[in-house]
């Protein structure tokens, strides 16, 4: 079924539903131990073709949200659908979430295997999940390469002989190997040098453009997350604190936290 329409809505991929993530510190006592919640009922939709920016400081359980995204963090209470299908009773769903959704990490000298050339790198993902033939799958990573702006040949190097941001290209590649509908870029350009963030920040602007993707930002950085982002979701100490589009946010925030975040931040955009 094609949607013919501009006007049609955005196809939903993941609805998280009053998410709570409770997790149990090492200090206090064994019959009364001290938790934290790390995510604090939270719900959130998750459509192709939109970028949802997730900002908050550090410690107020972006990345915690993010990892129940990605299938890496149970829940303590509340619901994970993906295409409207549970995915914690479903298991044909959770398999298909696997594909579906990919990450682009923050530091892509630790995402990145040191010892794999980047052509296995971007092969890996297509032969784990049997994709293709090598003869498909070599010409899938030339492809790749392109789609990043990198030349063909990089597949042959290491990724210690390339730079940070060319490394993050690969990142980036390797999340588009099984073709997802939603990347989740955690912090995507804080490792890299000011000059290249911006190149990797059009870029990733661009794929999502080109195929529909929906787009997860997670920043602690305001100015890229207005840049990039749609929908905006402000947390703090694992609460949601104030979302809505972005624009009407940042021209009229609704929360102390909110305003304070966009006090502290630098007008460089």
């Amino acid at each position: 079924m094609s949607h013919a329409s501009t006007a049609s809505p955005l196809e939903e991929i993941l609805d998280l539903r009053d998410i709570t993530v409770v997790h149990t510190l090492r200090s206090g006592s064994l019959l009364k131990p001290d938790t934290i919640r790390a995510v604090d009922g939270i719900s959130v939709t998750v459509r192709k073709g939109e970028v949802i920016g997730i900002v908050g400081e550090s410690g107020s359980g972006k990345s915690t949200l993010a990892n129940v995204m990605l299938g890496l963090q149970s829940v303590t209470s509340g619901e994970v659908l993906y295409r409207g299908r549970p995915v914690d009773r479903d298991r044909a769903a959770r398999r298909e979430r696997g594909r579906a959704i990919s990450v682009v990490f923050q530091d892509p000298a630790t995402a990145l295997n040191p010892r794999m050339a980047v052509k296995d790198t971007l092969i890996d993902p297509l032969r784990v999940h049997g994709i293709g033939d090598e003869r498909s799958r070599r010409s899938r990573v030339r492809e790749l390469l392109h789609m990043v702006g990198l030349p063909a040949s990089a597949s042959d190097v290491l990724p210690r002989q390339i730079s940070g941001g060319q490394r993050q290209r690969v990142a980036i590649a390797r999340a588009l190997a099984l073709e997802p509908d939603i990347i989740i870029a955690d912090e995507p350009t804080s490792a890299l040098d000011v000059s290249v963030r911006a190149q990797v920040l059009n870029l990733l602007m661009d794929l999502k453009s080109e195929l529909g993707l929906g787009l997860v930002f997670i920043s602690h950085d305001m100015n890229t997350v207005r840049f990039v982002s749609d929908r905006l979701l402000v947390m703090n100490s694992g609460k949601v604190v104030e979302q809505g589009p972005s624009a009407d946010i940042f021209a009229d925030p609704q929360d102390d936290y909110t305003r304070t975040l966009l006090a502290a931040t630098p007008a460089l955009l």
